[in-house]
């Protein structure tokens, strides 16, 4: 075999590379979450979004909750027999509030369980979709997020309240009609959310929620935490089972740079230091 034999043979296998390694990842999820819906009993799906980059260029991409999300989720949870619960694993910071809603209207439907999974955050429309479950499984340090509704790069209820402040007169019609929209959007997403909660609390108590989810009292970024979503009246477990763990690096962020992070990837139990 000569020298350019061996140079093509490395051109070829350089080139294959990639996406062997990514059909052996591919492979290793559809084992886990096997192994994962044999020992439930449930079907599992998995709603993750991931920073992604495009290959040659290297511009990061942000990933958001869409229609064809929307889309996907319900369809899964469609071919899912009515007994037959479902573990839906949220790792999002949001996105369209009707994507959003569409899937949890059908995660209420489902007439048997449905357990959300956030192993790290489900913000915004992932909270919204947490909210129409039966239980929410949440890692001791992850976070929910309020679903106050955002008018382009404003909080509705900011809108409002900064409207309200003012003398009409002195506001320009478009102002108005802008706070017109966040009223309305406040309303609607409240009814929504109230909706979501019937059946799982005391009307007042729901009330209570929904106005601190959707009435912008926190910045729409604030961490509700596990023992924040517990105080609130949700739902919630920190009972999160190591398969979920697992499944999640399954799942890696895509590296553009040298990490920041750096540790040896395995379960670390109490030793006695040496010399002792």
């Amino acid at each position: 075999m000569s020298i350019g034999d061996i140079f093509w043979l490395f051109l070829m296998f350089g080139m294959l590379q990639p996406w062997l390694r990514q059909r052996m990842l591919e492979s290793a999820r559809w084992r886990k979450i096997e192994q994962i819906e044999r020992k439930r009993g449930s079907r599992v799906i998995l709603l993750i979004h991931r920073q992604e980059t495009l290959s040659l260029l290297g511009i990061p991409i942000f990933r958001y909750l869409d229609i064809h999300d929307a889309e996907q989720v319900i369809r899964a949870i469609h071919l899912t027999d009515k007994h037959v619960p479902i573990d839906l694993v949220l790792h999002t910071p949001g996105g369209l509030v009707l994507a959003s809603l569409q899937i949890a209207r059908a995660v209420k439907a489902h007439p048997a369980k449905v357990t959300v999974f956030v192993p790290h955050y489900a913000m915004s429309g992932g909270t919204l979709i947490a909210l129409a479950a039966d239980e929410i499984v949440m890692d001791c340090h992850a976070v929910l997020g309020p679903v106050d509704p955002q008018l382009g790069e404003f909080p509705a209820a900011s809108i409002v309240r900064a409207v309200r402040s003012k003398n009409v007169n002195e506001v320009e019609d478009r102002t108005l009609i802008l706070a017109d929209v966040a009223e309305k959007a406040l309303a609607q997403i409240r009814r929504e959310v109230l909706e979501l909660l019937k059946e799982k609390m005391p009307p007042p108590q729901a009330e209570q929620l929904a106005d601190r989810l959707t009435q912008g009292i926190w910045t729409h970024d604030h961490p509700i935490s596990f023992q924040e979503a517990r105080d609130l009246g949700l739902p919630v477990s920190s009972a999160m089972p190591v398969e979920f763990y697992e499944l999640m690096t399954l799942f890696p962020q895509p590296v553009v740079r040298q990490p920041a992070v750096h540790y040896i990837p395995v379960p670390y139990k109490p030793v006695a230091p040496a010399g002792q």
